[in-house]
């Protein structure tokens, strides 16, 4: 009996290109992060909206030039001026998200940012209760329980706790899982459901859009002492640069590992990236760390894994 035998060279190639997409979308969120935490902490840019301004920038031409012109996916229309705003309601709470985000990042140090963070699967269960009435099952609301405690120890053992900043921090946490939450409501019909990478390329002009008032008006003359500090050093327009970019790159890569691998693989590299980010930042900026704290943060991310296989057997 003879048959053809099938070459693995494709499924090997395969592979391998998704582990260079998980290890591209680790680096770019990873990156972005402790770049951030650079610029606005030990650089002393102490500009956090100028800085979200700039991103959001930088995905508005890159996201252009990615669907217009290389044709990534295709571009999908704003097909009503109802849309339209429900599109603009959902860039204003992703401003909030990522100012608060970057506020933070100036007061509070990486390691406890993302503890903070991981407490998304709360407010968006909280929000969820709230605008939809959704109701989950009781077990899953159970699994929340060492998500909140978790952040509660790790900020009772944070060394570098900052009032203000864990405020932001907290803010930028419920904003992320109130767009989620819009995000499944507003754009829920067929004919207004956008993939990521359009809802970016509409979401991010109007956010600039939102930020230079608030830039103007709230980081004045910021323009000005940036270009007075690049003519005392050169690298800082680099950084902007480097910067900017890699946060459309974060979405990029976040939408492609999406695509390509399944539901639970992204869950199990999302658990994951958060510590990864965590020793990171640790071994970079070597902020003092206490085992209390490390050990809040281990119970919220076990809080979290709980909490997606609760909701996945629910459903």
């Amino acid at each position: 009996m003879s048959g053809k035998l099938i070459s693995p060279v494709p499924a090997v190639t395969g592979r391998l290109f998704t582990v260079g997409l998980v290890i591209s979308w680790y680096a770019s969120n990873i990156g972005v992060l402790l770049l951030n935490k650079y610029l606005l902490s030990n650089y002393g840019f102490k500009y956090p909206i100028f800085l979200t301004m700039c991103h959001m920038t930088a995905c508005s031409l890159l996201s252009y030039a990615a669907i217009a012109w290389m044709k990534i996916v295709p571009m999908q229309a704003v097909r009503s001026r109802l849309q339209f705003v429900k599109i603009a309601a959902l860039s204003f709470v992703f401003c909030g998200s990522v100012v608060s985000g970057n506020i933070s990042l100036r007061y509070l140090p990486v390691s406890f940012n993302q503890a903070v963070g991981a407490t998304t699967p709360f407010f968006t269960a909280v929000f969820a209760y709230i605008i939809t009435v959704k109701r989950e099952a009781w077990i899953t609301y159970v699994t929340l329980i060492p998500v909140v405690t978790g952040v509660i120890i790790a900020s009772g053992g944070e060394p570098s706790f900052h009032l203000f900043g864990f405020i932001m921090c907290v803010g930028a946490t419920a904003a992320r899982a109130l767009k989620s939450v819009l995000q499944g409501i507003l754009l829920s019909s067929e004919g207004e459901k956008l993939n990521s990478m359009n809802l970016l390329l509409y979401m991010a002009p109007i956010a600039v859009v939102f930020l230079l008032p608030a830039t103007l008006i709230m980081e004045k003359n910021v323009l000005g002492i940036t270009i007075a500090l690049a003519r005392e050093d050169v690298k800082i327009v680099w950084y902007l640069l480097f910067n900017s970019s890699l946060a459309y790159f974060v979405n990029l890569t976040n939408f492609l590992v999406t695509k390509h691998t399944s539901a639970l693989t992204l869950q199990v590299l999302g658990n994951a990236k958060g510590a990864v980010a965590v020793v990171i930042s640790i071994l970079i900026f070597r902020n003092p760390v206490s085992v209390t704290g490390m050990l809040g943060y281990s119970l919220t991310v076990i809080g979290v894994i709980l909490y997606s296989e609760a909701k996945k057997r629910n459903k």
